[in-house]
């Protein structure tokens, strides 16, 4: 269903939190009654009728085939596999396509990212934290851009060749924007299989998905939602590596970024960070330091990174969880005017406690698995 247009990781897991996999492709295909969340959602932008003509049983046989000549694996949100870190995200994937051995983000983990235009200071950077976190059982994650991502992952693929005895934990995980049969950039060949090897490949995009505009945002959300800690190596003040530090933020990832010359553009973005606050950060030890004051997303319990509620917006969130509700339900039953029922419905929505989807209010508690 993924490979669907106008599915996005939203409505994906909309249609899975209501549906099993079965019946949701055959409610997109008009052959079941929907629930009635999703039919609201199937209503908007003609999104029914276009999904009845794509959802044909020859793009689920061609995702089928490629998926099996490529060796490539899935695990669905409640499946016993589903990395840990990811349930309790903002947005988690509602299904993942991978390579290797998901248990790697078991492990202690620290997002690296940065330009793709890394100076060779970056790069040397890059290769010798990953290279030492590594070898310190810390997974590195990145997104396997050229540049420092690129650069991070031969430095933690170094040091498992070094420790071939020891046997450290300290794997390599790539998050990437496109099918996993469809490297890119295609330079890191090479890069993709060693890290499917030894780590874990892994991507929400269907096989086959070309390596659009619109799927790195995501592919950032995830990134920062499976570190504990993001290190920025280089960075101009916009860009790709900046949307992953937004979207760590949102999640309470702490962010470090390693200082710059004010005269080279590629640590625009990484000095503006120390401006703003940031811990600067110049070895891997810097990094094992803050793992060490920060390791609510290691246990084995999962952590809601939400704000706390207020006494009133508790209240409200218990009084309308358990079932999808209308802002015409919320009213009746909060007893509020209609203006301060639509300001709650909005804080709760930005503090991340409910979502909307085409006009249906949902509670989201702590995240479980779906089944």
């Amino acid at each position: 269903m993924c490979a669907l247009p106008k599915i996005g990781p939203k409505r994906l897991m909309t249609l899975l939190k209501h549906h099993d996999p079965q019946t949701a492709w055959a409610v997109v295909q008009g052959r079941a009654k929907p629930n009635e969340v999703v039919e609201a959602m199937l209503r908007v932008e003609g999104l029914a009728t276009l999904l009845r003509h794509r959802a044909t049983h020859e793009l689920q046989d061609q995702i089928e085939r490629r998926c099996i000549k490529a060796g490539i694996q899935i695990t669905i949100f409640g499946d016993e596999n589903y990395p840990r870190a990811l349930i309790a995200d903002l947005a988690p994937p509602a299904v993942l396509f991978y390579f290797g051995d998901l248990s790697v983000l078991n492990n202690r983990r620290v997002g690296m990212v940065g330009t793709r235009s890394a100076t060779a200071s970056g790069r040397y950077l890059a290769s010798h934290i990953a290279h030492d976190l590594a070898t310190n059982d810390v997974c590195v994650v990145s997104g396997l851009a050229r540049g420092i991502d690129a650069w991070a992952h031969r430095g933690a693929l170094r040091a498992l060749e070094s420790n071939l005895e020891k046997q450290i934990a300290g794997r390599p995980v790539g998050v990437v924007a496109s099918g996993l049969d469809v490297v890119y950039p295609r330079e890191n060949v090479q890069l993709w299989q060693d890290i499917a090897t030894h780590g874990a490949l892994i991507s929400e995009s269907a096989p086959g998905s070309p390596p659009e505009a619109f799927r790195f945002p995501l592919r950032n959300r995830i990134l920062a939602a499976l570190s504990e800690v993001l290190v920025v190596v280089e960075s101009r003040d916009t860009g790709g590596s900046m949307i992953t530090v937004d979207e760590a933020q949102k999640r309470d990832v702490t962010v470090l970024a390693v200082p710059g010359s004010p005269h080279n553009v590629a640590s625009n973005g990484t000095n503006l960070l120390i401006q703003q606050g940031c811990l600067p950060v110049i070895g891997a030890q810097d990094v094992l330091v803050a793992l060490g004051l920060d390791n609510r997303r290691a246990q084995e319990n999962i952590y809601d990174p939400r704000a706390r509620l207020s006494p009133s917006d508790q209240n409200i969130v218990s009084l309308m969880a358990g079932s999808p509700f209308t802002l015409e339900n919320f009213v009746i039953r909060s007893r509020l005017a209609t203006i301060d029922a639509a300001v709650a419905l909005g804080r709760l929505e930005a503090l991340g406690w409910i979502v909307e989807n085409s006009g249906w209010w949902e509670v989201i508690e702590v995240r479980q698995p779906l089944h």
